[in-house]
């Protein structure tokens, strides 16, 4: 239909250009596409239009029909309101890549004699020859989008079986355009990782770790802008840096792609996509072992996963429980013999209180008549006595080994405040050399150096003195001599 062929009553009403893409990267970067499309209202006024609208609300947003579109939405709404004449499109794909939006568009277009624009001609959807070369290229953007998506995850799937997909590296590991996949050159942020898998093997708890990392004003390196690797900034661990540390693959030497997957929802006639849904191990999509050099190996990594496993609280009934703190010395550890239910511990009185063994499971769950109930005083002084005269022998043994464990873990505290402040020292010498590079008739960039300057020497003043506090206790393993005069343990019976 040419130009001349529009009806008055088509051109009295209102046009509507719809500018979309579909990501912020296009936004940002393909800005010949958006002058192209801001350019259509020239176009519509080249027709006749008077009156002239642009909606861009869904700008960097997709047209699949994943997400919700508030400038389509308010196209259809004007639609059904009859004060559209005709909307201006760039092409198909822009006002929609799905079937259910292109055809519900094209069906109020028609119902409201509206008319479909673009660069090669007018269309009305009230006719059927324009209505089905309009479904026909509706058809081919859904099918283009569909067939563009396959390519892309093919070929990434291609890559990542290879190991080849340059995947986001957690801290510690760096993936360089020039030398590939290694770790990160920085030995104080190698020394934090390494911190972490010790703490856990001495500790076998990812909460000890974290308190163990903050009672020795260990930082960690955490990405500046909280997404990437570089640059990193030091502060106190969260649990979900130190948790993170343990049950990441990567830190393993393995590849791991296809860790998690997407869920898709109908949700008010809109289909909704949710992210970040875990897989089993034995899910994943690739799974490459030794692939780089790992702060752990495979088999250690596997032994940590069992467990943090088994440190979960809320397990399933026949596995064993976590302690959680009280003075209960076999709390998660007993059954009633009557129902095969774990026993649960009970305090009764003010201040230390009366701990007891329980069974009320049965009777608060489905009303059976309680099983039984005891005192867990004589309990646990039996264990204890018997547990001590199981370790008796082993005895000297193990206070040698816990001393050793100590001075391990006050050198790995005095290696970290030394590795912070050679980091610290560093920063002190960088900004003294900017500040001596700049002019000095300069006073505004030279007082901001000198700013920065002042604040790197007070950090390393910092840990210098932390540094300085913390080799002033001194903790040495005994002498021979000394393990041989030790004393030999008393067992007794008090828990």
């Amino acid at each position: 239909m040419s130009r001349a062929e529009l009806p008055r009553s088509v051109l009295e009403r209102r046009a509507i250009i719809y500018v979309r893409q579909s990501t912020g990267t296009q936004v940002q970067e393909n800005l010949e596409s958006q002058r192209r499309q801001y350019a259509l209202a020239d176009l519509a006024r080249s027709y006749g239009f008077t009156e002239v609208t642009t909606i861009d609300d869904d700008l960097g947003r997709s047209a699949s029909g994943a997400v919700a579109r508030p400038g389509f939405e308010s196209l259809v709404a004007q639609l059904c309101q009859g004060s559209v004449g005709a909307v201006f499109c760039l092409e198909a794909s822009r006002l929609a890549r799905n079937g259910r939006d292109w055809h519900h568009l094209l069906e109020l277009c028609g119902m409201v004699q509206a008319r479909v624009v673009d660069e090669e001609g007018v269309y009305d959807p009230s006719h059927p020859n324009d209505r089905l070369l309009l479904g026909l290229k509706g058809t081919m953007s859904e099918f283009e989008l569909t067939v563009i998506r396959r390519r892309m995850v093919d070929a990434a799937l291609a890559k990542a079986r290879r190991g080849e997909l340059r995947l986001p590296v957690p801290v510690g590991y760096v993936w360089r355009q020039e030398t590939g996949l290694e770790m990160d050159p920085d030995r104080r942020v190698q020394e934090a990782v390494r911190a972490v898998f010790r703490l856990f093997h001495r500790l076998g708890s990812a909460r000890q770790v974290l308190l163990a990392m903050h009672r020795d004003n260990i930082s960690f390196p955490r990405p500046a802008d909280g997404k990437r690797s570089t640059p990193l900034r030091w502060a106190a661990p969260a649990y979900r840096n130190i948790i993170s540390v343990l049950e990441n693959p990567f830190y393993a030497g393995a590849y791991a792609y296809g860790k998690s997957h997407h869920r898709t929802q109908l949700v008010e006639g809109r289909l909704r996509k949710t992210y970040g849904h875990g897989r089993p191990m034995q899910e994943w999509t690739v799974l490459l072992k030794e692939h780089h050099a790992g702060y752990v190996t495979w088999e250690e990594y596997e032994r940590i996963q069992e467990k943090l496993r088994r440190n979960a609280y809320r397990k399933p009934a026949g596995e064993a429980k976590a302690g959680r703190g009280g003075r209960a010395l076999l709390s998660g550890l007993l059954r009633c013999r009557r129902c095969g239910r774990m026993l649960s511990v009970t305090y009764s009185g003010r201040g230390v209180g009366v701990v007891r063994y329980s069974c009320r499971m049965g009777n608060s769950m489905h009303g059976a008549a309680p099983c039984i109930t005891f005192g867990a005083l004589r309990p646990d002084a039996a264990m204890a006595h018997t547990l001590l005269a199981v370790v008796q022998p082993l005895a000297v043994e193990a206070a040698l080994m816990a001393e050793q464990l100590a001075v391990d873990g006050e050198d790995e505290r005095k290696r970290a405040l030394e590795l912070a402040r050679q980091q610290a020292a560093y920063e002190v010498h960088l900004a003294q050399r900017r500040y001596e590079a700049v002019d000095p008739d300069n006073r505004l960039v030279a007082g901001e150096l000198e700013a920065r300057w002042n604040a790197a020497l007070s950090r390393l003043h910092e840990c210098e003195a932390r540094l300085v506090a913390a080799q002033g206790t001194v903790r040495t393993s005994p002498s021979k001599d000394e393990r041989n005069s030790s004393p030999e343990p008393v067992v007794t019976s008090e828990a």
